[in-house]
C-alpha cells in the first residue's frame, strides 16, 4: 500500500529524509531499510538489472548494478509496457542554487544519460529555479542566472539534444503546464501538505504553493509541444530518494486527474567525505569533490579529509584489516570505479590488511581526477547558444528513434 502522508519531520526521532534536509539521529548513518518502509516504495532487486539488460541488449550501469539506483516506485510497469512495444520519457531536474555542482549533483545526470540511450526515450529535465529563489532566499535573477550555469553542467553529461528539453520554471511555467498545476493544486489539502512535507507556519506561502511546480512535469500533456495527443505516455523519474514526498503525493493525484502514476527509480545518497551522514554540505567545501576542482584539490581533499576505516598503525593493519562499512574512499570506489573485478580485489585485499589505505586513496584520487577532467573539458565546449538550442521550446521529432 503506498504511503501518502508522513507524520512531520520535527516529531521524527531517528532521521529526517526530505528534500530539504537529510539527517540521522546523533549524526549517524541513513537506515534504507527504515526509510523504504516509511515511504512505501520497494527495493530494486536483481531481477530487475537482469531484466534491463535483456531490454536494452547492453550492459546494466554500474549504479544499477551495484545498488545505488536501490529503490523504485512501479519500474516493473515501465518495463511491461515497453516490453509490448509502449514508449515512455524520462524526468528529472536540478535545483539551481549553486554555480559548481559536486560530484554527487552528477550521480542522477550520469544515470538518466544510461537511461535514455538504453532505451531510447525522450527526456525532459526540470530546473527549478522558483524554488532555490524562495528556499535560497536568492533574488529571482541570480536564480536565473544560476539556472544556465547549471545547465552547461547538465549538457555536459552528454544529453542527446534531438531527445532532450531542458527548462527553467521561471521562463516555462504557463499554458498547459499551469492548468495541470491547477488541477494538482485542487486534490491536494493544506492538512495533506504539511502531512507530507512538515511545513510550520512560519513558512511562507511559496513553499506551500511550490510541490505541485515539481509535480506536473510528471504529466505528458504539461509538454504540448513533445507530446501532443501522448496523454498516455508513460513517466520514469530518476532521482535521489529525498525528492520521493514530492512523487509519493504526484502518484495519489495522477489518477484523479485521468494521467498514469509516475515511476520512481531511487538511489542512495552520496556520502561526505568526511562520513556517511546524510547528504553533502555547500557550505563545507572540503565535504565534498566539485566539478572545478583542479588535480591537486582533489588529490588534498581525498588524503587530507576522505574517512577511512584503515588502522591506527600498518602493523594493526596488516593484523586487522580495514574496515569497508565505514570506508569513504571504498565507497567512493563503488560509485566510480567501473571495473568490477578491480574493486572486488582492492575490497578483498584492504579488507584482509594487504593493501594499505594510501594505496585505496591513491587509485580513488586517479579515478576521481579522470571523472572531474572530462567533464571540465566536456563543459568548457558548451556554449551559451547550446544552452539556448537544448532550451528552446520546439518538437523533438525523432525522439523515438
Amino acid at each position: 500500500m503506498e504511503k501518502v502522508e508522513d507524520q512531520n519531520p520535527q516529531q521524527e526521532e531517528d532521521q529526517v529524509v526530505n528534500p530539504w534536509e537529510v539527517s540521522a539521529k546523533d549524526g549517524g548513518k541513513i537506515d534504507y531499510d527504515k526509510l523504504i518502509d516509511k515511504f512505501g516504495c520497494q527495493r530494486l532487486d536483481q531481477s530487475f538489472v537482469d531484466r534491463v539488460q535483456r531490454l536494452t541488449s547492453r550492459p546494466p550501469h554500474v549504479f544499477l548494478r551495484r545498488g545505488v539506483f536501490f529503490a523504485h516506485r512501479d519500474f516493473n510497469d515501465i518495463l511491461d509496457a515497453y516490453e509490448r512495444g509502449q514508449k515512455f520519457y524520462l524526468y528529472t531536474g536540478r535545483g539551481p542554487s549553486s554555480e559548481a555542482l559536486h560530484l554527487g549533483h552528477l550521480i542522477p545526470f550520469m544515470f538518466t544519460k544510461y537511461l535514455q540511450d538504453a532505451f531510447k526515450v525522450p527526456l525532459v529535465i526540470q530546473l527549478t529555479d522558483d524554488e532555490k529563489c524562495m528556499w535560497k532566499n536568492l533574488s529571482v535573477e541570480e536564480s536565473q542566472r544560476l539556472a544556465r550555469e547549471n545547465a552547461k553542467d547538465i549538457i555536459a553529461c552528454g544529453f542527446d539534444i534531438s531527445k532532450t528539453f531542458i527548462f527553467s520554471d521561471f521562463d516555462y511555467v504557463g499554458g498547459a503546464f499551469y492548468k495541470n498545476m491547477v488541477k494538482v493544486a485542487k486534490c491536494v489539502t493544506y492538512n495533506k501538505v504539511v502531512g507530507i512535507f512538515g511545513f510550520t507556519g512560519e513558512d511562507h506561502i511559496g513553499k506551500v504553493s511550490f510541490p505541485p511546480v515539481q509535480a506536473v512535469p510528471s504529466f505528458p500533456s504539461s509538454f504540448p509541444h513533445l507530446f501532443s495527443g501522448k496523454d498516455d505516455l508513460r513517466c520514469l523519474i530518476p532521482c535521489a530518494i529525498d525528492q520521493d514526498p514530492y512523487f509519493r503525493k504526484t502518484r495519489d493525484v495522477a489518477p484523479r486527474i485521468g494521467y498514469h502514476k509516475p515511476a520512481l527509480i531511487e538511489s542512495l545518497f552520496f556520502p561526505a567525505l568526511q562520513g556517511e551522514t546524510g547528504k553533502m554540505s555547500a557550505s563545507d567545501p572540503n565535504s565534498a569533490i566539485y566539478v572545478t576542482d583542479s588535480a591537486k584539490d582533489i588529490k588534498y581533499k581525498v588524503n587530507k579529509h576522505a574517512f577511512t576505516g584503515g588502522q591506527e598503525t600498518i602493523e594493526k593493519h596488516r593484523q586487522y584489516g580495514a574496515n569497508l562499512e565505514v570506508d569513504i574512499p571504498i565507497k567512493y570506489l563503488n560509485f566510480f570505479l567501473e571495473d568490477d573485478a578491480e574493486l572486488e580485489h582492492i575490497k578483498k585485499a584492504y579488507g584482509a590488511g594487504r593493501m594499505l589505505t594510501g594505496e585505496v586513496k591513491k587509485r580513488l584520487i586517479e579515478v576521481l581526477t579522470e571523472i572531474v577532467e572530462r567533464h571540465r573539458r566536456a563543459r568548457a565546449a558548451v556554449t551559451d547558444e547550446m544552452v539556448d538550442a537544448f532550451m528552446a521550446v520546439r518538437p523533438l521529432p525523432n525522439m523515438f528513434d
